[in-house]
Protein backbone atom coordinates (compact mmCIF):
# COMPACT_ATOMS: atom_id res chain seq x y z
CA UNK A 1 0.00 0.00 0.00
CA UNK A 2 1.35 3.41 -0.95
CA UNK A 3 1.35 6.48 1.24
CA UNK A 4 -1.20 9.07 0.18
CA UNK A 5 0.23 12.50 -0.57
CA UNK A 6 -2.13 15.45 -0.99
CA UNK A 7 -1.78 17.36 -4.26
CA UNK A 8 -2.91 20.91 -4.98
CA UNK A 9 -5.52 19.56 -7.41
CA UNK A 10 -7.15 17.52 -4.59
CA UNK A 11 -7.91 20.59 -2.46
CA UNK A 12 -11.55 21.67 -2.50
CA UNK A 13 -12.30 24.91 -0.68
CA UNK A 14 -15.65 25.67 0.95
CA UNK A 15 -16.99 28.83 2.59
CA UNK A 16 -17.99 28.93 6.27
CA UNK A 17 -19.95 31.77 7.86
CA UNK A 18 -19.55 32.00 11.63
CA UNK A 19 -21.61 34.29 13.84
CA UNK A 20 -19.37 35.54 16.65
CA UNK A 21 -22.12 37.11 18.77
CA UNK A 22 -21.91 35.82 22.34
CA UNK A 23 -18.97 33.48 21.65
CA UNK A 24 -15.79 33.50 23.72
CA UNK A 25 -12.85 34.97 21.77
CA UNK A 26 -10.29 32.17 22.31
CA UNK A 27 -12.70 29.32 21.60
CA UNK A 28 -13.91 31.03 18.45
CA UNK A 29 -10.31 31.65 17.31
CA UNK A 30 -9.33 27.98 17.71
CA UNK A 31 -12.36 26.87 15.69
CA UNK A 32 -11.56 29.37 12.92
CA UNK A 33 -7.83 28.50 12.88
CA UNK A 34 -8.70 24.82 12.49
CA UNK A 35 -10.97 25.60 9.51
CA UNK A 36 -8.33 27.84 7.89
CA UNK A 37 -5.64 25.16 8.24
CA UNK A 38 -7.92 22.38 6.97
CA UNK A 39 -7.54 20.15 10.04
CA UNK A 40 -11.19 19.07 9.71
CA UNK A 41 -10.46 17.40 6.35
CA UNK A 42 -9.08 13.88 5.84
CA UNK A 43 -6.62 15.26 3.24
CA UNK A 44 -4.96 17.58 5.80
CA UNK A 45 -1.27 18.05 5.22
CA UNK A 46 1.03 20.29 7.26
CA UNK A 47 3.03 21.45 4.25
CA UNK A 48 0.00 22.51 2.15
CA UNK A 49 -2.77 25.04 2.63
CA UNK A 50 -5.77 22.68 2.55
CA UNK A 51 -8.12 24.96 4.51
CA UNK A 52 -11.40 26.66 3.70
CA UNK A 53 -12.53 30.27 3.50
CA UNK A 54 -14.04 31.66 6.72
CA UNK A 55 -16.31 34.70 7.08
CA UNK A 56 -16.92 35.97 10.62
CA UNK A 57 -19.84 38.32 11.26
CA UNK A 58 -20.77 40.27 14.41
CA UNK A 59 -17.14 40.60 15.54
CA UNK A 60 -18.16 43.50 17.79
CA UNK A 61 -20.33 41.14 19.89
CA UNK A 62 -17.58 38.67 20.81
CA UNK A 63 -17.01 38.28 24.56
CA UNK A 64 -14.08 37.53 26.83
CA UNK A 65 -13.96 35.98 30.29
CA UNK A 66 -12.51 37.36 33.49
CA UNK A 67 -10.87 40.79 33.55
CA UNK A 68 -9.30 40.46 30.08
CA UNK A 69 -11.23 43.46 28.75
CA UNK A 70 -9.31 45.81 31.06
CA UNK A 71 -6.05 43.86 31.56
CA UNK A 72 -5.21 42.38 28.13
CA UNK A 73 -2.92 44.67 26.13
CA UNK A 74 -1.97 44.73 22.46
CA UNK A 75 1.48 46.13 21.71
CA UNK A 76 2.98 47.70 18.60
CA UNK A 77 6.28 49.48 17.96
CA UNK A 78 6.98 52.33 15.56
CA UNK A 79 10.61 51.34 15.10
CA UNK A 80 11.87 54.49 16.80
CA UNK A 81 13.38 54.68 20.30
CA UNK A 82 10.58 54.88 22.85
CA UNK A 83 8.05 53.98 20.17
CA UNK A 84 6.30 51.15 22.06
CA UNK A 85 2.55 51.73 22.20
CA UNK A 86 -0.10 49.65 23.90
CA UNK A 87 -3.88 49.51 23.73
CA UNK A 88 -6.27 47.55 25.95
CA UNK A 89 -8.73 44.98 24.62
CA UNK A 90 -11.63 47.14 25.76
CA UNK A 91 -10.38 50.14 23.73
CA UNK A 92 -9.56 47.93 20.72
CA UNK A 93 -13.11 46.54 20.72
CA UNK A 94 -14.46 50.12 20.58
CA UNK A 95 -12.18 51.28 17.75
CA UNK A 96 -11.35 48.17 15.65
CA UNK A 97 -13.36 45.09 16.75
CA UNK A 98 -12.28 43.07 13.69
CA UNK A 99 -8.58 43.31 14.59
CA UNK A 100 -9.18 41.52 17.90
CA UNK A 101 -10.35 38.35 16.16
CA UNK A 102 -7.73 38.64 13.40
CA UNK A 103 -4.96 38.94 16.02
CA UNK A 104 -6.24 35.94 17.99
CA UNK A 105 -6.52 33.73 14.90
CA UNK A 106 -3.14 34.82 13.50
CA UNK A 107 -1.45 33.70 16.71
CA UNK A 108 -2.88 30.19 16.26
CA UNK A 109 -1.69 29.73 12.67
CA UNK A 110 1.84 28.82 11.53
CA UNK A 111 4.22 31.78 11.71
CA UNK A 112 5.57 31.51 8.17
CA UNK A 113 4.51 32.04 4.53
CA UNK A 114 2.00 29.22 4.79
CA UNK A 115 0.29 30.94 7.73
CA UNK A 116 0.19 34.20 5.79
CA UNK A 117 -1.61 32.49 2.91
CA UNK A 118 -4.08 30.99 5.40
CA UNK A 119 -4.81 34.42 6.87
CA UNK A 120 -5.79 35.69 3.42
CA UNK A 121 -8.77 33.31 3.50
CA UNK A 122 -10.19 34.99 6.64
CA UNK A 123 -12.76 37.79 6.38
CA UNK A 124 -13.98 39.50 9.56
CA UNK A 125 -16.88 41.98 9.71
CA UNK A 126 -18.09 43.96 12.72
CA UNK A 127 -21.74 43.94 11.68
CA UNK A 128 -24.31 41.46 10.45
CA UNK A 129 -23.87 42.02 6.71
CA UNK A 130 -21.02 40.87 4.48
CA UNK A 131 -20.41 40.96 0.70
CA UNK A 132 -19.74 37.19 0.38
CA UNK A 133 -23.34 36.00 0.04
CA UNK A 134 -22.80 34.47 -3.41
CA UNK A 135 -19.93 32.26 -2.22
CA UNK A 136 -21.78 30.96 0.84
CA UNK A 137 -24.76 29.92 -1.27
CA UNK A 138 -22.54 27.94 -3.63
CA UNK A 139 -21.00 25.69 -0.99
CA UNK A 140 -22.65 22.62 0.45
CA UNK A 141 -23.46 23.18 4.11
CA UNK A 142 -22.18 26.77 3.73
CA UNK A 143 -23.04 28.17 7.15
CA UNK A 144 -21.57 26.92 10.41
CA UNK A 145 -22.35 28.23 13.86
Amino acid sequence: MKTYSTKASDIERKWHVIDASGKVLGRLATQVASLLMGKHKPIFSRNLDTGDFVVIINADKVRVTGKKAEQKLYYRHSGYPGGLKSISLERMMQTHPTRVIEHAVKGMLPHNRLGASMMKKLRVYAGESHPHLAQTGASSKGAEN
